[in-house]
Parts: C-alpha cells; sequence; structure tokens
C-alpha cells in the first residue's frame, strides 16, 4: 500500500493506493502542521511501532471501514457501509497508541529541533512518555526526513510513504518501555 501526502496551501490531502479493497477517495487531513502532517504521523508511528490494527494497517488489510476513509465508488460506498466490521480489542488498543504517537512524538521532535518551546504541561519531556529510546530515535530519524522533504514542497506537492510487507490481523511488536 501507498499513501500519498499531498501538500495543501491550508493543509493537506491523502491519497491511498492498495492493494486490496476498493479504491479509495481522498480526503483532507486534520490540522496544517507545517513540519509533520497528523496523518503522516500516525504512519509512521504505526510502521515504527509495529502497529497492525491502526489506520494504516486496518486500511491495507481491507479490513472495514473506519470512518476516515471510504471507498470512491458510490456503489461500493454503500456495500461496504453495509459490511462495518467493528475493531477487536486489540485493534482499539492498536488506535489508541497510533493516536498518543501521532499528538505527542511530533510535538517532543519540535521541541527537540527547536521548532516549538518545551513546555512541561504540552508535550512535556520525552521522559515522562511512554517510548523506548529506539523507537524514538526511529521516529525522530523519520520525522526528520520527512520534514525536510516536506518543508522544500510547492502546494499540491506530493510524498508517498510506502506501507511495509504483508499484513496480518492485529499482532505487532511494542516500542513501549517495560
Amino acid at each position: 500500500m501507498d499513501v500519498t501526502f499531498v501538500k495543501r496551501g491550508t493543509g493537506y490531502e491523502v491519497l491511498v493506493r492498495r492493494e486490496k479493497g476498493p479504491e479509495l477517495a481522498p480526503r483532507g487531513g486534520p490540522g496544517a502542521s507545517p513540519t509533520v502532517p497528523h496523518d503522516a504521523a500516525h504512519m509512521i508511528g504505526e510502521i515504527e511501532d509495529g502497529l497492525r490494527g491502526g489506520v494504516f494497517g486496518r486500511l491495507a488489510a481491507a479490513d472495514g471501514l473506519d470512518g476516515l476513509f471510504w471507498p470512491a465508488d458510490p456503489v461500493a460506498r454503500k456495500k461496504a457501509s453495509r459490511n462495518t466490521k467493528r475493531p477487536t480489542a486489540e485493534q482499539s488498543e492498536d488506535m489508541r497508541r497510533s493516536e498518543y504517537l501521532a499528538s505527542l512524538t511530533v510535538a517532543l521532535w519540535e521541541v527537540e529541533r527547536g521548532l516549538r518551546a518545551p513546555d512541561r504541561a504540552w508535550p512535556g519531556t520525552v521522559d515522562d512518555a511512554d517510548l523506548t529510546p529506539e523507537l524514538v530515535r526511529r521516529l525522530y530519524a523519520r520525522y526528520d526526513a520527512f520534514a525536510a522533504a516536506w518543508k522544500d514542497l510547492p502546494d499540491g506537492g506530493e510524498l508517498t510513504l510506502a506501507w511495509p510487507g504483508e499484513v496480518r490481523g492485529g499482532s505487532r511488536k511494542s516500542g513501549r518501555r517495560g
């Protein structure tokens, strides 16, 4: 599966091309971060933490509608809406973890890179987070590369990330401390 992030003056769009399941409609993304779009942070976090039940793992597995993406074809959309699958407990935990990583780690990275003022209330410090040093290093390296390429894109420019390997429902490794 390839996920393309299209830079727009007021934000970004997300395009998903996957091997199975109906073609998905593009959609606008939340927020207009000048460094790393929120959905890109989700994808990077899910890849680096081994989450397969989060947004992008479920999309790659064509594992039901998630409320964020929907089939482009109206007939396929109607059919899919009748066959929605509720996420498993493990998928729900992966979604929670993905949101935690996407919101917190970009903010921590921005502080580390001097792009945001430190604040004990938010985002706090990396030492207070449920993250291993290895996961932090991998995430920050990915954010560095993505942000450098994103910054230089013109309006309408695109960056594409590939989802890794074959997806098998719900299995994951964790980059959590413990």
